[in-house]
């Protein structure tokens, strides 16, 4: 994890507890006689979550409907931080922070969550992006029950990333974003069932498991991520004007060497891939300038 990353040292019960007492219903002891929580348990996920917005990022009320995703904090945070350590590296070493720094966070679901973290840890504003209706209607909802500087805006044309969320006289120092890695419904559903495997489940994993881990659009779309991530570089050539770094999750690493010949052929001024780590799990980002 990022060394300024709050959860660097693991999770402290007894500091969540006492943010959200519910929670502790749900502590379950593991071998070595430390508490931990069911990961497989979507109540015990959202009120980890919960407790821990609470205790570390100041957030009264955070809740999402069932079938949404519930992202996991630490990670969240790590992407965060890398964003901070990219705009330093532009500003002598130094990283900006305050309402001058505005974020664009594209797809921010109704979790709110990449907003929330990065308003708290670095007084950033932000504005959110999504297709959805009703995610955007939770985020929004999210956003005025704890005062947050943000702006959660409908995307209407699915096809589109920028246009109609960024407009003709806004400036965006830096744009985020976690696309869909499925390219179908099918690939999403091999993969949750890869995730209650790991977790030492033999459920089959069906509609209802899936829902646990998000839906259609958070989890799929035309093209999965290489598609998606194609189509933000392609679009993101009409708004170079308008944006310091454009950034984008990538979750498989067979799409690095495609997408940065895309933008070697986009003539973009920079681009570089910065590589995180969470445990053992590698994540990284794609980042480009004009």
């Amino acid at each position: 994890m990022h060394p300024r990353n709050k959860h660097l040292s693991g999770y402290n019960f007894d500091i969540l507890v006492k943010h959200l007492p519910e929670l502790s219903n749900y502590l379950i002891t593991k071998h070595d006689g430390e508490s931990t929580i069911n990961f497989a348990d979507k109540s015990a996920v959202l009120l980890l979550n919960k407790a821990l917005l609470s205790a570390y990022y100041d957030i009264r009320f955070w809740d999402l409907p069932e079938q949404f995703l519930c992202p996991p904090i630490p990670g969240r945070a790590d992407y965060i931080h890398a964003l901070a350590d990219l705009l330093a590296d532009d500003n002598g070493g130094v990283i900006p922070t305050g309402k001058s720094v505005r974020c664009l966070d594209i797809g921010t679901g109704a979790n709110l969550v990449y907003p929330i973290l990065g308003q708290s840890i670095y007084k950033w504003r932000f504005v959110g992006s999504d297709i959805n209706e009703v995610a955007v209607k939770v985020a929004q909802n999210i956003s005025k029950a704890n005062k947050l500087n943000v702006k959660v805006k409908l995307q209407n044309n699915a096809d589109m990333i920028f246009s109609g969320i960024v407009g003709p006289t806004d400036y965006f120092d830096i744009t985020m974003c976690n696309p869909p890695f499925h390219a179908n419904a099918e690939e999403a559903l091999k993969g949750t069932q890869r995730k209650w495997k790991n977790l030492g489940l033999n459920e089959k994993a069906d509609e209802k498991l899936l829902n646990f881990g998000g839906h259609a659009p958070e989890l799929w779309c035309d093209g999965g991520e290489f598609g998606f991530v194609k189509n933000m570089i392609i679009q993101s050539a009409h708004f170079k004007e308008q944006v310091g770094w454009f950034t984008c999750l990538i979750s498989k690493k067979d799409n690095l060497s495609p997408l940065t010949k895309l933008l070697k052929q986009q003539k973009v001024s920079r681009f570089k891939t910065v590589k995180m780590l969470q445990g053992n799990k590698q994540s990284r980002f794609l980042a480009w300038c004009y």
